[in-house]
This record gives C-alpha cells, structure tokens and sequence, in this order.
C-alpha cells in the first residue's frame, strides 16, 4: 500500500501530539507527512521543521488546494471546525477533525452531509473509540457477560477553568465540548441510541459551562450517570459500565485508558512514553492507523465511531447546553 499522506491544520499542542504519535509507533514508510498549514507561516515553518512536513502554508486554503495531500487532521479551535471540514472536505481531501467536530448538531449534519456528497473519509476525532481498552470493551459486552447493560457511570473532573481557551465563548470555551463530550460519547458507546429523557443540573463559569451532572433514561430503563467538572480539582476519572450478570471497570483516564477489568480479568494494554503535552496521547496513533485502513478500505466513516455516533452525542449535547443555559452567539 502506498503511503498515507498527510496535511495538517492547525500546529498546536494537540496537532504536535497527534504526529509524535504517528512518528513515534508506526511504520514510517507507511505515513507521508506532506503539508501543515497555519494562520501564521512562521508558526508552520517550525512546525514543520520538527515533524519533517515538505511543506509550511501560512493559510489553509493554500493547503486546500495541495493536490499532494490526501487526508487532513484539523487541531485548530473548536469554532472552526466545521468550516475547516466542509473546506477541505470540498476540495477533494479526506478529514479526521478533532472534537467536537461543530459547535451544535446543525453544524455536525452540514459536516456529515458535505462528506456523503464528496464521498470523501470523515471521521470525528473522539481518540477513546480506537483504544485497545474499548474494543475490549466491545468484545465483552458482545459475550454478554455482564448481561444487558443497565446503568453507566463516568465522570471527567480536572481543574483547566483558568485555562484561557476554557473561559473564552468566542473560540467554543467551556466544559462540555472540552472534556464533557467523552463523558457522553461513553454512554453513546454502551447504549447506542438516544435517550427517552436527559436531566441536566448544571453550573455557569461567567459566560461559559463550568460543570454539569447529566442523568440518561433509555426506553428500556436503562440510565447513564455522567458528571463533567472544571473547575473542583481532579477526579477519579472512570467509568464503569454494570449489568444483572457483573461489571466492566474503565480505569482513569477512562478517555484514553490503559487498563480494564471485567469479570473475564484485567486487561493491560502499554503505552510509550514521549515527549506529549497530554497524558497517554501516545494512544493517538491508534486513530492514526484506523485512518489509514479506512482510506485504503474506500471507507466513509469509521466503524469505532460512526457518522451516526457523531449525531447522537451532539443531540444529546444540545440538549445538556440547553438546560445550563449555555449558548455561544455565533452558533446558536
């Protein structure tokens, strides 16, 4: 297969650890890192310098028009990410965005529309879904060893609410499209379809969501039990998934996990270290190859997290920012 070629926009910290990632735990020959491009061309330049990229733009549209690049990574900030999608997505490429991939569910089905009518690659970057934890996961509920799932908890607390980004409504600020997406994507991810009900008790940070504790009811009784905070110190950060028959136990950060326990024993699984900004991103490579197996497959979505994954968790995500009260202008 020839190699994957690569264009990236927006040369951040997340942008930085998604390529550490990729030229740190695969095969080199199969990953062509062609072009980055910034708002700023010094910026991509040294971007550039550090992951060998053959070439720096100083705008995106000069990366869009790259007829070398096959596949872009959007890191850029959350208000952008539509507009970048459907950019690229138009001018031939295919996409992996980080999330939130939009800024409401509206701006979600734009994105997915534009792709089906480019048949190009689309897929929401929630990195969880490409952990060996959750194919894990995936096998033993496929057993049904626990029984049929019947109540999930997960929360995600950590003390970021005086991070600038976090406190700013103009660049998509707050807790929600930060960390508490993961919170609901797992949820997503056990039970697969939309909620009867969503009861949200939330907390305001200024113009931003500070924190929220969402309650799930699904039609058959099952519920979720999520809680996102940024702003009360650090949490266990776990998640567990129980039935009638026992337990899967996601051990912290239940985002992007190393180890698991169900009643079939505790699984492992090891991560390199590096020179990340965030903890265990050495997992990003996992949904770096998945990319690459799709492109080559001819695939529209991924199988781990779908088109239709991306709708459910920003529905429901709509719907939490609805009853905090939480709106951004621009969007809403």
């Amino acid at each position: 297969m020839p190699a994957t070629r690569w264009g990236c926009v927006g040369p951040g910290k997340i942008s930085w650890d998604f390529f550490l990632a990729i030229q740190d735990n695969l095969q080199k020959a199969d990953h062509d890192f062609v072009a980055v491009a910034s708002r700023d061309q010094d910026r991509a330049q040294k971007f550039a310098d550090k992951f060998h990229f053959k070439k720096a733009y100083g705008s995106y549209e000069e990366l869009a028009q790259d007829k070398d690049v096959e596949v872009v990574y959007i890191g850029t900030v959350h208000i952008s990410h539509a507009e970048l999608s459907i950019k690229m997505l138009k001018a031939g490429k295919h996409v992996i965005c980080e999330k939130p991939m939009g800024m409401n569910y509206k701006q979600v089905k734009q994105v997915l529309d534009v792709a089906k009518e480019q048949k190009r690659l689309f897929v929401e970057a929630v990195w969880s879904r490409w952990f060996p934890v959750y194919e894990k996961i995936r096998e033993e509920l496929a057993t049904g060893c626990i029984g049929d799932p019947r109540l999930v908890q997960a929360n995600f607390c950590i003390p970021i609410a005086n991070v600038g980004r976090i406190n700013d409504i103009k660049v998509g600020g707050g807790g929600l499209l930060d960390i508490g997406i993961y919170v609901v994507q797992f949820a997503v991810f056990v039970y697969n379809e939309m909620p009867e009900t969503i009861t949200v008790v939330g907390n305001m940070r200024g113009d931003v969501d500070e924190s929220a504790c969402i309650i799930l009811k699904y039609k058959n009784g099952a519920m979720a039990n999520l809680t996102y905070h940024t702003d009360a110190g650090t949490g266990n950060n776990t998640a567990t998934i129980l039935g009638k028959k026992g337990r899967i136990q996601v051990d912290s950060p239940f985002h992007c996990p190393t180890t698991m326990t169900s009643s079939s024993g505790t699984f492992k699984f090891a991560l390199k270290d590096g020179d990340y900004f965030h903890g265990n991103s050495a997992g990003l490579h996992y949904e770096a190859a998945a990319v690459r197996e799709c492109i080559n497959k001819g695939l529209q979505e991924s199988p781990n997290f779908t088109h239709s994954d991306s709708e459910l968790v920003h529905r429901i995500m709509d719907e939490v920012r609805k009853q905090i009260g939480m709106k951004y202008p621009d969007f809403d």
